[in-house]
């Protein structure tokens, strides 16, 4: 059984972290102020309110304990999806009174949504920081078992390998399964059967090859780590610690850094992977449910794993699908942003397309096969609010981003350039200042601020196209693919 921690320790107050999350809220009401339209400002204060009735709803209240009632949305549920849409029409509505412009009213309704889940989730991400800060280590580290499934990774299971042999942990194995590989994977593998376990199997999926590394591994927690992931060397103490977080606590998410930073796309996806982790994870994790145990680093009770049916292979993401199951079995689901791993991003467009095309396609499927938890109180917190805002970000706001970018570009085509720009400098301001709180959280390369204005022009407008993609290929019932980014062994 998991052992008691030591003393909690003293955390500080980080003012500079609250000075940038200051400064994101005046940016907010500042820009709502330029608008001239009351209503704007009124979603904006309403907002905060709602965030901070959450906050101080959950405070103490981190286990999913299962509530019954009537199967139907969730009220905070249907307000946080439905409202911003109801208040940005309206502010629309009276904007256009003003400006007599409806690209200007698009904007406008695109924007009010936009600042509806920044203020949700920015002062979360402060609070959950000075939390995690406070967190002890365990008296006695539980066994741990560490799977890495792989197929054709001979370029990098080497590094993988040797990563986590130097990794401090005092009792843990390291199972390695080859999943059928056509390229040299096993035979490296197998330099090191002296001190890690080596599995082969016949090609049948990463799902597959989990589960049969599970069936073999000895530990009381499951860590998973990918192929390409080299862990930091406290990684898996620090994955552990997250454990001892509260009552219930099933899983645990590592945070996952990109590694190769050679081009502008991969140090856009660092500070994308840094930008998610530090704002938006640190607000479900806030309420006990992450929605997504990264298949790059993350560990699970051996116990729960195979209560709620271990991994499913009829997902793109298996990792996503066995995430939301543990949540549903009313489990806590934590994360940890000091347990650190170093994954191989995507170098090139084309492989950058093949990644996402995975990823985003898997997501929906996953949503789909899951989606009776928009309408089960049971669920708690997933229902109340995870799995709202996985619809809004997968399915409404890359439409959203879509029409407020091509509404801007009929703008300055017709002479309103110099609001456009004005606009969209708020908003390159704004995320400058949200990539620099994460960017200080994490303790991260302050070069990584610099790619910040990618994340509203250029590299945002990729993604939210590949999303509405994603989309309609779900829609139409295309057939999936697993597809994956070449690697290069960085």
């Amino acid at each position: 059984m998991l052992s008691s921690v030591t003393q909690v320790q003293k955390a500080r107050l980080d003012y500079v972290q609250v000075l940038l999350a200051a400064g994101i809220f005046g940016i907010l009401f500042f820009t709502a102020y330029l608008m001239k339209t009351n209503l704007t400002l009124i979603a904006l204060v309403f907002a905060t309110f709602m965030m901070l009735y959450q906050i101080l709803g959950a405070k103490g209240n981190l286990s999913s304990k299962f509530k019954y009632g009537k199967k139907l949305p969730s009220p905070f549920a249907v307000m946080m999806i439905a409202l911003p849409f109801i208040l940005g029409t309206v502010a629309a509505y009276e904007g256009f009174a003003i400006w007599e412009s409806p690209a200007r009213i698009a904007i406008l309704w695109g924007m009010t949504i936009t600042f509806w889940s920044t203020l949700m989730f920015v002062p979360l991400s402060v609070f959950s920081k000075y939390n995690q800060d406070m967190q002890p280590y365990p008296n006695v580290f539980p066994s741990l078992t560490v799977l890495v499934p792989a197929y054709n990774e001979e370029k990098v299971i080497a590094k993988t390998i040797e990563g986590l042999l130097g990794t401090e942990y005092p009792n843990y194995e390291i199972i390695v399964i080859d999943d059928g590989s056509k390229d040299g994977t096993l035979k490296i593998a197998n330099r090191y059967k002296n001190k890690v376990k080596v599995l082969h199997k016949d090609n049948g999926g990463k799902a597959s090859a989990l589960n049969l590394g599970i069936a073999y591994a000895k530990g009381e927690i499951i860590a998973i780590v990918d192929a390409d992931t080299i862990v930091g060397r406290d990684a898996l103490k620090q994955l552990v610690k997250g454990f001892f977080t509260g009552k219930n606590v099933a899983a645990v998410a590592g945070n996952i850094k990109v590694r190769n930073r050679t081009n502008w796309l991969t140090w856009t996806q660092a500070l994308e992977y840094v930008s998610g982790i530090e704002i938006v994870r640190r607000a479900f994790d806030f309420f006990g449910s992450i929605t997504i145990v990264p298949g790059a680093l993350g560990a699970f009770r051996k116990t729960v794993l195979e209560e709620v049916g271990t991994y499913h292979k009829d997902t793109l993401v298996e990792d996503f699908d066995s995430t939301i199951k543990v949540l549903k079995s009313g489990f806590v689901i934590s994360g940890s942003t000091r347990s650190t791993a170093y994954t191989e991003a995507p170098h090139s467009f084309h492989d950058f397309y093949k990644q996402r095309k995975r990823w985003y396609r898997g997501n929906l499927q996953v949503l789909t096969r899951h989606s009776e938890t928009l309408f089960n109180p049971r669920y708690a917190f997933l229902y109340k609010i995870a799995f709202p805002f996985m619809i809004i970000s997968m399915l409404v706001l890359p439409v959203i981003g879509l029409v407020v970018m091509t509404t801007a570009i009929y703008e300055v085509l017709v002479g309103d350039g110099m609001f456009i720009f004005e606009m969209f400098g708020l908003f390159a301001i704004l995320q400058t200042l949200m990539s620099a709180l994460a960017v200080r959280i994490d303790r991260e390369d302050p070069r990584l601020i610099l790619f910040s204005p990618f994340l509203v022009v250029g590299y945002k407008q990729i993604v939210d196209i590949l999303l509405v993609k994603a989309s309609l290929e779900q829609i139409f019932r295309t057939k999936a693919k697993w597809t994956s980014a070449k690697r290069i062994g960085i």
